[in-house]
């Protein structure tokens, strides 16, 4: 049986519903740009204008589904956590960790919707403090959505390719100043169970403040978030993976296998990760 992806509109790593121009327009006229001139990337300030009307145009819809109305609530709950950090420590104390999975975009669209509020503290040349711990074999795909969202979302990241307390120590020892990092865990996942928006770091673990808006939400609503404001995302996820690691570990969901007719010459192929629907099923394939 031969397995073949879902078919897809992904372009280098990232599934969009957006359109593009390669114009820019003003005052109506359409002016195409010289391929030697690039439009300078928008300031944090401006990504968080951006990303905080997506949310609060999705906030002021009423929900059309009970699905819906759950992710408004997380999403209010999740905009209070990150106004409490930002209450908590200064724009240049926090941090985000950021691997480019659904979760942590989830995750960072929040903190950009949040942070408009306190954007008259920023300066244009600020980016938001990133941490990227690579996998010892990462995806192709995930390091080109992660190389995307770099100028996307305002990123200052860097990347370490190292086991995670390492990698974390070196970071913050390179970063003295960063005193918390939101974090992307959600209760379903390893050593997830039993942690709260905020949580020390662990014994003998470099230490920051553990902050975690989306520890309460559920598969079904990180997917449900990100469709309804229209995002770009990884595109593996529309080829079946649903938790994304490293090439050697990570593998497209069983649960989302659709095995081909014999009209269809018997290919099989895997729908999208967010058409799952148990959080028991999200690392169905992982190895670990």
């Amino acid at each position: 049986m031969t397995i073949e992806p879902t078919p897809t509109a992904a372009t280098n790593g990232t599934t969009t519903n957006d359109t593009t121009t390669n114009g820019t327009t003003i005052n109506g006229t359409t002016t195409t740009l010289s391929p030697n001139i690039l439009p300078l990337p928008p300031t944090l300030s401006a990504v968080c204008a951006r990303i905080h009307k997506k949310v609060s145009d999705f906030l002021s819809t009423p929900p059309k589904s009970e699905l819906v109305e759950r992710v408004q609530k997380q999403t209010r709950i999740s905009l209070d956590v990150v106004s409490r950090a930002l209450a908590t420590y200064s724009f240049d104390e926090l941090a985000i960790s950021y691997n480019g999975g659904k979760d942590c975009l989830v995750l960072l669209l929040l903190f950009l919707s949040a942070l408009h509020t306190h954007t008259r503290q920023l300066t244009p040349s600020q980016k938001i403090h990133s941490v990227y711990v690579m996998s010892t074999y990462p995806f192709a795909e995930v390091d080109s959505f992660v190389n995307s969202c770099i100028e996307e979302y305002s990123l200052d990241l860097h990347r370490y390719a190292l086991p995670m307390k390492s990698a974390f120590a070196t970071y913050l020892r390179e970063n003295p100043v960063v005193k918390a990092v939101f974090v992307g865990t959600r209760r379903t996942d390893p050593h997830g169970e039993f942690l709260s928006h905020f949580d020390k770091t662990d014994h003998g673990w470099p230490s920051f403040m553990r902050v975690q808006p989306v520890i309460d939400w559920h598969y079904q609503e990180v997917w449900s978030f990100l469709r309804e404001l229209e995002v770009p995302y990884c595109s593996l996820y529309d080829m079946g993976y649903t938790s994304l690691g490293g090439r050697k570990d990570t593998h497209p969901n069983p649960m989302l296998l659709v095995k081909g007719s014999s009209a269809e010459g018997g290919k099989a192929w895997f729908r999208p990760a967010y058409e799952l629907v148990e959080d028991e099923q999200e690392r169905l394939g992982r190895d670990r």
